[in-house]
């Protein structure tokens, strides 16, 4: 590396390869690292995609193939630009893109720095099918994280999350606690008397309610 410099919300790096130095756009988690000595400056790796125009060459740079893939695939939906396509990953980690098509976050989407609604709306459409895999894999990983083949344990199961919600615990505080319930459950010896209705909830609500205690803090 021969030097490093940002312009606005662009980083860069200047790396002499043979005698040639090469200007190249990185992401800021990449500048950051580089800039605070949390990784070695002499021998780097950047999986590098080079977009040719008219009047220059720009290269950019990646420390994975799959950051590299991600970038080229939304450089490939229509107007969308490479400083769009760097701000998205500048921002968000892949998972949580792919999670926000599949929840079609619109509104974090909208927070990248040059991304209106109709931009979002064409975003979440075009990648939506472009990762069409990626979040069945998703999904199905998330049903068989808190599927219960023990059709008793699981009636206790839903009747345990309507009795959380009668008792006005979030949906969402809900939802984060059950595949733990789901652990603690597989943990507990085999036996009739060491699981009831009655201790399922009271272990729901001790982890809620330590929850809600955190964050009073």
């Amino acid at each position: 590396m021969v030097e490093l410099w940002q312009t606005n919300q662009k980083f860069f790096i200047l790396i002499n390869c043979q005698g040639l130095g090469y200007e190249i756009q990185i992401l800021e988690s990449f500048f950051l690292k580089l800039k605070t000595n949390q990784i070695s400056n002499k021998n780097i790796i950047l999986w590098i995609k080079h977009i040719k125009k008219d009047d220059s060459d720009l290269l950019f740079g990646f420390t994975s193939k799959e950051q590299k893939n991600f970038f080229i695939e939304i450089l490939s939906i229509r107007g969308v630009g490479s400083q769009i396509s760097m701000g998205i990953l500048n921002k968000f980690s892949i998972n949580e893109v792919i999670n926000a098509i599949k929840t079609q976050n619109k509104k974090l989407i909208c927070s990248v720095p040059g991304i209106g609604q109709k931009m979002s709306d064409r975003l979440i459409l075009e990648l939506k099918s472009k990762f069409k895999s990626e979040i069945l894999f998703e999904e199905k990983k998330t049903k068989d994280e808190l599927e219960i083949k023990d059709p008793k344990i699981n009636k206790m199961m839903e009747d345990l999350q309507l009795t959380l919600q009668s008792l006005n615990y979030k949906n969402k505080e809900i939802k984060n606690i059950l595949p733990i319930i789901i652990k603690e459950v597989d943990l507990l010896p085999k036996k009739e008397n060491n699981l009831s209705f009655e201790n399922l909830l009271k272990l729901a609500m001790n982890y809620l309610d330590k929850d809600s205690s955190n964050l009073a803090r």
